[in-house]
This record gives structure tokens, C-alpha cells and sequence, in this order.
């Protein structure tokens, strides 16, 4: 008796008033999603479900309605009133979205950003956490199409609860079966009572290239895309984090939590990691930062009048170094080096005069790691020298070996 009455005060404290957006689809374990919406509307949670069209035919909007106490949405507009039902609206409502069951088709569309019916417009606009709960026959679910799938959804930071293993309605045997709803319920139980690794830490991260003037046409930069100092943002902002992201400029999306600060200039960068530095616990130098800039910049645009054109170069401030002068207790400094050549010896030496705690080495001679590519292959060196080695992979993933690591570092203290 005592267990049950602390599970369900945990339960209640962890649930209560949480906003739950349940989306259902066409799949046979629709029947069980009853039993979801019952577990979390008996915890104090607020639930809303949608449907697909061909959820309706597994179960009925009814039966949903009556257990969610809210009417059951699964189109645009009402047919005989033409009231809108504003996808957005809901989509931004949410504190957390759970489809389940999610069908090996929704799975896909979802995956391709399609937004032909309303489920589909509501996981788009989430900007919430969302949580899929595949349920499909075993062929289906291992099927390479199903499990790229997958991949690709958990890559856009979605979380996939795993299915079961049993008899499926196929007859047949195997992986495919939803979690069952206790299951579900506790993910989102654990999600919500769970204290982010980064909350209340404060960190400031540099991005992409700086373009230095020429004249008001052309200017001096480099191929930096700024891919990996935005998937850093993003993952310590996923965390808990308060982050504050100065970047150059890039053709990449804010991160959501994230509060970017645009500039162009090595000096303009400066400026903004200068002002933010000392009350941050964590700051990255991931951008590309030009190491000259033209001393006498044109206002107008230089003609074109001799063969050959002398530009005079000056050194830009360096932002690293500069600021890890300035480095106090507590706080981490983490840079970036690109080298092509002796690269491990010339990356020590780097973090050692620029104060650094981390720098992470990219070698230009590794395929598919350092500027403009989707992933990087990278080794990290602390301040006793010592150096970890990572595979090749997406730079999400690469900013998570890199949380990581500032994590242990975190959890240490």
C-alpha cells in the first residue's frame, strides 16, 4: 500500500497540469491508446488527441473524447460549421506530443516533413518534446526505409520509444508490438521529472565565418558553414542550458532556445563574446575566425584599373586567446583547430597558450570532417594532453561527444 500511494503522489507531481498532445494513427494498437489518455488524465495532465483519418477506423473519436474530456480533432475544419481548428495553435499549446501508435506510414511522412493532413501540421509546428511509439508487423519495422526513418526522426531530436517484442497482429512473432501505455506513461514521467544535465548553466558559443571588408562589394572569409558551432548550441539548449550563440554570417535557423547574436567582423565578434565572456560558465570558440583583415578598407568599390592589386593585411584580434587571459575560476573554455599538418602537436600547443580547458582538433586530411560537410570526425585534447579519439558521424552527434565530455567535467565538480 505505501508503494502505490508514493507512486501515484509521483505521478501527480510530475504530471499534474502538463499539457499532453496524444496523436493516434492507423494501426491496430490503436486500442491500447485508450488506456494512455486514461493513465495521464487520472495523473492531472491535460490531454488533447488527433487522428489521423485512418485512426478511425481502429477506434473511435468517441471513446477518446470521452476519456480526454475534450473533443478529438482530425481535420482542418469542421464540415458543417467551416470552424477552423488552428494546427499552430495546438502545435505551440503542448508541453510534450506522444504518438502512439505510430503507424510505419506516419513514421515516413513525418520523417519528410509532409503536412497533408492535421496530425502531421500539429507534429510540425510542436515545438515541443515529441515522443513516437512505432507499432507495425516486424518486416515492416525492420525494413532499412522504417529504420532511416527512425534515424532521421531522432536526429531532429524526437524520441523513439522502442517497441515490444511478441505476438503481432500478423500472426507472426517478433519486434513490432507499441509499448504498452504503462510503458509510455513512465517516459513521459521520467521526462518531465527529470532535471536537465545543463539547467542553470550559462554558455556562450561563437559560430561560423567573420567576413572582413575589402570595399562595400567584396571581402575577405573563409568556408566555414557554421553547422558545428549551431548543433553545439543546440544540444546544450536541449539540456537546460541558457545559450547565447554569436555567429557570423550563416544560412542556418536560430536553434530554438538559443538567443543568437548576428555579426560580420572579426571585430564585431569580438565585441559580443566580450561582453557576454565573464558571466558565462561555459564558453566555445567554434567559429572560424579571420586571422587578417585589411587595414584600409575602401568606401567605394575598387576599379579595375592595373594588373595586379596589393591589399595590406592586419592582424585581427585573437578572441581566444584574449579572452582566456581572462579566465576565472570555474568557468570552461573550449576551442577549435583545423590543421593539415603535425596536427596533434600544433593543437596542444594552441589550447596551452590560448588557456583553453578543451580544444577539439579537425584535420583537413580526414574525409568528410571540417568545413561545410554534415559531419566531422574529431579528437578532443584536455590540459593534461591526453587526447579521445571519435569516429566520423553527423555533427549532432558530435556536439553530444562533446556535451558529454563538459558534462563529466560538470558532474566532477
Amino acid at each position: 500500500m505505501p508503494f502505490v500511494f508514493v507512486r501515484l503522489f509521483i505521478f501527480v507531481l510530475f504530471m499534474r497540469g502538463k499539457k499532453i498532445i496524444v496523436g493516434v494513427t492507423g494501426s491496430i494498437a490503436a486500442y491500447k491508446t485508450a488506456l494512455l489518455v486514461r493513465l495521464l488524465v487520472k495523473a492531472g495532465a491535460e490531454v488533447r488527441v488527433v487522428m489521423t483519418p485512418a485512426a478511425g477506423d481502429f477506434i473511435t473519436p468517441v471513446t477518446l473524447a470521452a476519456l480526454s474530456g475534450h473533443p478529438v480533432l482530425s481535420s482542418f475544419y469542421e464540415d458543417h460549421t467551416g470552424s477552423w481548428h488552428n494546427h499552430v495553435d495546438l502545435g505551440l499549446w503542448g508541453d510534450a506530443m506522444v504518438i502512439a501508435p505510430a503507424s510505419a506510414n506516419t513514421l515516413a511522412r513525418c520523417a519528410a516533413g509532409i503536412c497533408d493532413e492535421f496530425l502531421l501540421a500539429v507534429y510540425l509546428s510542436a515545438r515541443c518534446p515529441v515522443f513516437f511509439a512505432p507499432a507495425m508487423d516486424l518486416d515492416m519495422y525492420a525494413h532499412p526505409a522504417t529504420q532511416q526513418n527512425l534515424q532521421k526522426l531522432a536526429g531532429f531530436g524526437n524520441r523513439i520509444i522502442d517497441p515490444g517484442v511478441g505476438e503481432l497482429a500478423s500472426g507472426l512473432t517478433g519486434v513490432g508490438r507499441m509499448a504498452e501505455p504503462g510503458q509510455i506513461f513512465e517516459v513521459l514521467e521520467a521526462h518531465f521529472g527529470h532535471v536537465p544535465a545543463a539547467a542553470g548553466k550559462r554558455v556562450l558559443i561563437t559560430a561560423g565565418p567573420t567576413v572582413e571588408a575589402i570595399d562595400p562589394v567584396r571581402f575577405i572569409s573563409n568556408h566555414s558553414s557554421g553547422k558545428m558551432g549551431y548543433a553545439l548550441a543546440a544540444v546544450f539548449a536541449k539540456a537546460g542550458a541558457e545559450v547565447t550563440l554569436v555567429s557570423g554570417p550563416v544560412s542556418l535557423p536560430a536553434p530554438y532556445g538559443v538567443n543568437r547574436i548576428s555579426v560580420d567582423s572579426a571585430e564585431s565578434m569580438y565585441v559580443q563574446t566580450e561582453k557576454h565572456f565573464d558571466r558565462s560558465d561555459l564558453v566555445i570558440f567554434a567559429a572560424a575566425v579571420a586571422d587578417y583583415t585589411p587595414v584600409a578598407p575602401s568606401d567605394r568599390k575598387i576599379k579595375k584599373k592595373e594588373e595586379l592589386l596589393e591589399l595590406r593585411l592586419g592582424e585581427t584580434k585573437d578572441i581566444a586567446a584574449l579572452l582566456g587571459a581572462r579566465k576565472h575560476a570555474g568557468q570552461l573554455l573550449v576551442g577549435f583547430a583545423l590543421e593539415t599538418d603535425n596536427e596533434l602537436e600544433h593543437a596542444r600547443k594552441k589550447r596551452e597558450s590560448k588557456n583553453l580547458d578543451y580544444i577539439v582538433l579537425n584535420s583537413l586530411r580526414d574525409p568528410g570532417a571540417g568545413f561545410a560537410y554534415d559531419t566531422n570526425k574529431i579528437t578532443v585534447i584536455d590540459r593534461e594532453g591526453t587526447a579521445r579519439y571519435f569516429e566520423l558521424k553527423p555533427k549532432p552527434e558530435t556536439a553530444a561527444d562533446i556535451f558529454n565530455i563538459i558534462l563529466e567535467n560538470w558532474n566532477d565538480q
